[in-house]
C-alpha cells in the first residue's frame, strides 16, 4: 500500500453532518483527512464537489477519497469522469471490501438517505481495511483503465 495516508472528503450540502463524521472518525484510525467542504447547508452542486475530489486522488495527493450526497449516486458519477477514478457507491460492508479487493477502488461513495451514521462508519472501515488482491483482478482493472484512452 501506498504510504499516503491523505484522504479527502467532499459533500453536497445534505451531507455534511455525515461528512464531519467520518472526517473524525478516520483522524482515529490513522488517516489524514483532508475536507474541502462545504462548510455551509446552503444548496449546492454535488458535481463540483465530487470530481474537486476526485482531481486530488488523481493527482496522488490524496490516497483516497470519500464522497457523499443524499444517495451517493450522482457525486459517484461525476467522479468518475476523472481519468483514473475508480468510485463505488457503497450501502454495505460488502460491497465496500470488494470494490477494493476486486476494483481497487480509490473512492467510496456513501448516499447520507441511504444509510445511517453507524454503517456508514463500518462502510468505511471495510473500504480502508481491503486491500487490492492483484491478479485476475489487475487484469479486469487494465481493462477499465484502458477505456479511459
Amino acid at each position: 500500500m501506498s504510504d499516503n495516508k491523505r484522504i479527502v472528503l467532499s459533500s453536497d450540502h445534505a451531507a455534511i453532518d455525515l461528512r464531519k463524521t467520518i472526517v473524525a472518525h478516520i483522524a482515529t484510525l490513522g488517516w489524514e483527512p483532508v475536507d474541502i467542504g462545504p462548510v455551509t447547508t446552503e444548496s449546492t452542486h454535488y458535481p463540483k464537489h465530487g470530481e474537486a475530489a476526485a482531481r486530488l486522488v488523481a493527482s496522488g495527493d490524496c490516497r483516497f477519497g470519500i464522497i457523499l450526497c443524499g444517495t451517493g449516486q450522482g457525486i459517484m458519477m461525476a467522479a468518475n469522469k476523472v481519468k483514473g477514478i475508480r468510485c463505488g457507491v457503497c450501502s454495505d460492508t460488502f460491497s465496500a471490501r470488494m470494490i477494493r479487493q476486486h476494483n481497487d477502488a480509490n473512492m467510496l461513495s456513501l448516499g447520507v438517505r441511504v444509510i445511517g451514521e453507524g454503517l456508514a462508519l463500518d462502510i468505511v472501515d471495510a473500504f480502508l481495511s481491503a486491500q487490492f488482491e492483484g491478479g485476475r483482478h489487475a487484469t479486469r482493472v487494465d481493462m477499465i483503465l484502458a477505456l479511459e484512452e
